[in-house]
């Protein structure tokens, strides 16, 4: 079932952000760091629905609090998403969303991009991160479900070998060995590597915001996930 409340104000802000969508299209790897260049600095909040209804909290960051988020895929495959904890270590969380990383990319030349992740649970043994079954929002639209990994795939390794020593950036990367003969087909190997500041609403609520270190205005990016009952 899906959550009323969520779905009306991530429209809410959707809506807001197509008004002010730019007509500017950016290219392969350059657009990639451009995008990320306008990345904003973005605060704390919390609730999870004062999180959404208002938008960036006010509240200054602490870099030290900063958890890792990466975006990376095919440009013409899905996006998987991966959290840390630390850069060095293994990722806590790591999904493929039903979301074509094309797709995302044109998300991104927005001012705002607002992914959800909702999942229906009957206990609370569990901690939110550690819920398997999600439905994925992208600004307000339901675009389909996804199940947390238990563990990465050979090629998500890959990547995660990689960017091991990288704090944030964006660019395309090599493809792993076992696509060197179908990666063509795919597209280039893209990604996104930020650091989020990551708040606790409740039991049944987080959400990550992404860190500008420029500070400089440009588009948001923010990540939420939601239990609902």
């Amino acid at each position: 079932m899906e959550n009323p409340t969520l779905l009306s104000l991530l429209h809410h802000t959707a809506t807001a952000a197509t008004e002010k969508r730019s007509t500017k299209r950016t290219s392969t790897t350059g657009g990639l760091l451009r995008m990320f260049k306008l990345f904003p600095m973005l605060t704390s909040g919390c609730k999870m629905v004062a999180l959404l209804a208002a938008g960036r909290p006010r509240k200054s960051l602490l870099a030290d609090r900063a958890t890792t988020g990466t975006l990376f895929g095919h440009r013409k495959g899905r996006l998987t998403l991966t959290i840390q904890e630390d850069p060095h270590r293994l990722p806590v969380f790591v999904i493929e969303l039903p979301l074509l990383t094309a797709a995302f990319h044109k998300e991104m030349a927005s001012d705002v991009v607002r992914i959800a992740l909702e999942s229906e649970t009957k206990t609370h043994k569990k901690k939110v991160l550690e819920e398997f079954v999600w439905a994925v929002f992208c600004n307000g639209r339901k675009i389909g479900y996804s199940i947390r990994r238990k563990q990465m795939s050979e090629d998500e390794v890959h990547v995660m070998q990689l960017l091991r020593g990288v704090s944030m950036g964006a660019g395309v990367l090599p493809p792993p060995p076992s696509e060197k003969d179908t990666a063509a087909g795919d597209g280039e190997l893209t990604y996104i590597r930020a650091r989020f500041e990551r708040v606790v609403g409740s039991k049944d609520s987080e959400s990550l915001y992404m860190i500008n270190p420029d500070e400089a205005a440009g588009a948001e990016l923010s990540i939420f996930f939601v239990r609902v009952h």
